[in-house]
């Protein structure tokens, strides 16, 4: 394991989602990734209308209280604060309004969708880009959709849109139709970065054996490639789209 890895999607920050309660949970969680190589974790709370009600502003007062509480913290990654965008119209007003919460760098976000792909959000897509932020769409694998084919997607990877995979899915955590989608859709090379999607310490393990799963099926330089290389380019906007 090379490591150096730099983790876009991890919900670390305490009482905000459906991640970590404690900001002792959050520390070890950012601990625990650091030791399997993950040099940057990027906290990514929800912004879901009538489920995750979180405003960027709040979120960002909560990733700084827990950057202050973490100063003494020996072995945390370097920490950053980005949001795991729900696909709908409140969603996408907060992006046309400049109110969105980017990875940091301002270049790159990450979108959700429900279980099913949004009718006209390549549309949608296509105004976030053209105000220079580059969707990036996390976990493809867990979409219904996408269980048995990849063309539903393709048309948005094509614009540019990120597939983002989580790697748990390698090892079955969300069941075996997920993980068969995410092996076809590697295999077909249209995941653009992996990250952990980490919820609790207790994800840690299998982090870590995906990790060697994706190594199995890419080799150590596609590994990097996803882990490391292009999420420091969605980071500093160097991607090409």
């Amino acid at each position: 394991m090379s490591g150096g890895y730099i983790d876009l999607h991890s919900h670390y920050l305490p009482g905000v989602d459906d991640g970590v309660d404690t900001t002792e949970q959050g520390q070890a969680l950012c601990c625990g990734l650091a030791s399997i190589g993950f040099a940057k974790v990027v906290a990514t709370p929800h912004i879901r209308s009538a489920m995750f009600d979180n405003e960027p502003a709040e979120l960002r007062a909560a990733f700084e209280r827990f950057c202050d509480d973490s100063r003494d913290v020996e072995g945390l990654p370097e920490l950053g604060l980005g949001c795991e965008h729900f696909c709908d119209d409140v969603v996408f007003g907060l992006f046309a309004r400049g109110e969105a919460l980017p990875y940091p760098g301002g270049h790159a976000a990450l979108v959700e969708f429900p279980d099913s792909i949004p009718q006209g959000v390549a549309d949608q897509f296509f105004r976030i880009h053209v105000g220079g932020i580059r969707p990036v769409l996390a976990h493809p694998e867990r979409y219904r959709p996408l269980f048995k084919r990849s063309e539903p997607i393709e048309r948005i990877a094509d614009m540019g849109v990120a597939l983002q995979l989580d790697v748990m899915s390698l090892v079955g955590k969300y069941g075996r139709a997920p993980r068969r989608a995410a092996e076809r859709m590697l295999e077909e090379q249209l995941y653009f970065v992996a990250s952990s999607d980490c919820h609790d310490p207790r994800d840690l393990d299998k982090v870590d054996k995906a990790i060697g799963r994706l190594a199995e099926l890419v080799g150590d330089d596609g590994r990097d490639l996803l882990m490391r290389d292009n999420p420091a380019a969605l980071l500093d906007g160097s991607a090409d789209p």
